[in-house]
């Protein structure tokens, strides 16, 4: 199983049109945790798009890019890209040329995002929401898998025969569909063998089982090979030298986002209780020491057997000094205690 970190890079907004100092400073740190999740031999960095005052990061393969200069192994992907109100074309030229500049590390998730403010902001219709991700992602798959393309479809101009430049340096760019929830993307993903990322952002991760079965039977019954799908489990995480201490550390910032979020979307406002009750053994939440997080990790492998987990990690009111602390522990010592958890047998 291969083990990584994504963020949406939260800021507090600068409301200037210059001398941007919180945006300099998070993506400062954003290429310091790019630096270190590779130094201690992490698999995956994900950057997602957002296009809000709050968030840093709008074009998640320029700020990957500049990571890739600075690491090795790492892979990186984006987490995720909002096809929906993206030129497929451009998508595709800005990975390729991330994994020129990567050496082969580039990989691209393709989703509807947990947020709209794109579609006013590039001019699309919130109510050809499904319609455009549905044609997108065959454009997308289309230029990945040809160096010329003919295609029509109805929101965007048709290619007549045109070649899509560079070429990635990778046969081709591996395209990965992240959902929320949604069976219908599910289906989707496992008829076109495409790879699946599963947010479990709430309710019990038991739950999604339904989903991940949902996969493979849609993958199985298109003729494909479920043995070699790619399944990866995004939630939260966030760990400090002590249960008490992560709890305590993590709530702060958790409380505060989700509750502004919540008041956007008319959730009800979130309790210190209901927190506490994502972070139990059976919750989303992967907030409290390396030994509950390994232990999460290995339960939750036996519910969905995936090949990757992603730590989704939040920043806020924590020092970044801890948060890279909580990403030296989970790579250190979480990671290599799963990893050795999921391989011993199961007792009957």
């Amino acid at each position: 199983m291969e083990f990584g970190i994504s963020t949406f890079g939260e800021i507090v907004p600068d409301k200037v049109s210059g001398k941007a100092f919180n945006a300099h400073k998070r993506v400062q740190e954003l290429l310091q945790e790019a630096k270190l999740a590779d130094e201690i031999g992490l698999d995956v960095f994900a950057l997602g798009e957002h296009h809000r005052a709050d968030y840093v990061i709008s074009a998640p393969e320029m700020i990957l890019a500049a990571a890739a200069a600075i690491t090795k192994n790492i892979k990186f992907i984006s987490a995720v890209t909002v096809l929906s109100s993206a030129d497929p074309v451009r998508v595709f030229q800005n990975f390729a040329t991330l994994d020129l500049i990567s050496n082969g590390r580039a990989e691209i998730m393709a989703g509807r995002g947990s947020f709209i403010e794109s579609f006013p902001l590039f001019g699309y219709d919130l109510n050809d929401y499904d319609e455009l991700f549905i044609e997108k992602l065959d454009l997308l798959l289309n230029i990945n898998q040809h160096e010329m393309v003919s295609w029509k479809g109805t929101h965007r101009a048709s290619i007549n025969n045109l070649g899509v430049y560079p070429r990635p340096y990778q046969q081709q760019l591996p395209i990965w569909i992240a959902v929320g929830g949604t069976p219908a993307s599910v289906v989707r993903a496992g008829s076109l063998n495409l790879p699946l990322t599963i947010a479990i952002l709430g309710g019990s991760p038991m739950q999604f089982t339904s989903l991940t079965n949902l996969y493979r039977n849609a993958a199985k019954k298109a003729g494909h090979d479920v043995e070699k799908l790619q399944l990866c489990i995004n939630e939260h995480l966030y760990l400090a030298d002590s249960a008490e201490q992560a709890r305590n550390e993590f709530w702060i910032i958790y409380e505060k986002i989700m509750n502004k979020i919540g008041k956007e979307r008319g959730w009800s406002k979130m309790s210190k209780q209901h927190f506490d009750d994502l972070c139990e053994p059976d919750g989303p939440l992967l907030v409290g020491s390396v030994k509950e997080v390994t232990e999460k990790l290995i339960y939750q492998h036996k519910l969905f057997n995936n090949t990757r987990f992603l730590a989704q990690i939040i920043s806020g009111d924590i020092a970044h000094e801890k948060i890279m602390h909580s990403i030296e522990l989970f790579g250190r010592e979480v990671m290599p205690a799963v990893k050795a958890g999921i391989k011993m047998p199961i007792s009957v």
